[in-house]
């Protein structure tokens, strides 16, 4: 076990598929001699050559299409979208071929093909570079979706995803690159890819995020245990599919449910979890599920990116909402601050 941060621990990850199986390969806009715009894939090009870290061209429908192809062949590629909001120009080929190939060949054909999306938003950038697209993609029969919030994750699911037989986007928060922690080089004893994790245990309310807000959460956490009310944290981890029994299993125990997100609230995976809770839950619900989410608004500019994105505060208004505090924010009151 070693000290690695979140970036380097997908490094470690990417390296030891590569290492582990030849059909691995890597392709992206500048991943091979600059190792990509977040150095996530530095050194890996001189390693294993340019046949199997491949640099391309600026053009997301092309590498979508060729890492099909690589797959139908055999080939385990993984493909690096450079910024969240580039991959609207492989939307197609995503939705329309690699979501739906194996079960229009009746199983005959897999695609064990992978695609890395930094996402999210926190590090200053403006539209097409802060986005939180995956409501899209867990829209999407025939694809899995993962988000991962730590560095031991970062490195294990992968690994995992790598060697998986469906085709998988995985979720990468890119504010939390930076972010460092203990990593075991090994997947022995890991958590399936599937499963979520209790990242806090609480008794009063159940908050669910993934990704970039898990450490938010977290800290909201502590905060709310200074106020008497306690909080279990569940991270996702998969978004597609989502591994509902363990969030049911906390609502049952807490009768309280917030879920807290960066994309908007229309449409987004809040609301789904809230609807799938509220049906599964509802005799053991104390209050209707808050939604702690990103605004309806294009991603704004980045001096007000703070005040798009859920921060403590909010959190700890949706919690006291639950808890019928009386000092909360009504559901009305938040929406017309957001400017609706």
């Amino acid at each position: 076990m070693s000290s690695m941060t979140f970036g380097r621990a997908i490094t470690a990850g990417l390296d030891d598929a590569l290492a582990a199986d030849p059909k691995v390969v890597l392709m992206g806009e500048d991943i091979g001699k600059l190792g990509g715009v977040f150095r996530i894939t530095d050194g890996l090009q001189a390693k294993y050559g340019p046949k199997r870290v491949m640099d391309t061209p600026l053009a997301e429908s092309g590498i979508m299409g060729t890492a099909v192809g690589l797959a139908f062949r055999g080939y385990r590629p993984v493909v690096e979208i450079q910024f969240d909001g580039f991959i609207y120009p492989a939307f197609d080929q995503i939705v329309s071929q690699v979501a739906k190939m194996h079960y229009r060949t009746r199983g005959t054909v897999k695609l064990p093909l992978t695609i890395r999306v930094p996402f999210g938003g926190g590090i200053g950038s403006p539209e097409h570079h802060s986005e939180s697209p995956e409501a899209y993609f867990t829209h999407t029969s025939g694809l899995r979706v993962v988000s991962v919030s730590n560095p031991q994750d970062a490195y294990t699911m992968i690994r995992q995803v790598v060697a998986c037989d469906d085709p998988v986007l995985y979720f990468e928060p890119k504010r939390r690159y930076h972010t460092k922690g203990e990593v075991e080089q090994t997947l022995e004893g890991a958590l399936p890819l599937g499963a979520a994790r209790v990242a806090a245990a609480g008794t009063d309310v159940t908050l669910v995020t993934y990704g970039p807000l898990v450490m938010t959460a977290l800290d909201a956490a502590t905060a709310a245990e200074d106020e008497g009310i306690s909080v279990e944290v569940i991270d996702l981890r998969s978004l597609s599919p989502v591994d509902y029994p363990a969030v049911e299993a906390s609502v049952r125990k807490t009768g309280r449910l917030v879920v807290t997100h960066e994309a908007a609230q229309s449409g987004g995976l809040g609301a789904e979890l809230a609807a799938s809770i509220t049906e599964r839950c509802f005799d053991f619900l104390e209050h209707a599920p808050v939604r702690v989410t990103g605004f309806d608004i294009p991603y704004p500019p980045a001096r007000l990116e703070k005040h798009h994105l859920p921060d403590l505060d909010r959190i700890l208004d949706g919690v006291d909402r639950v808890m019928r505090r009386p000092n909360s924010l009504a559901p009305s009151a938040v929406l017309e601050g957001a400017g609706r």
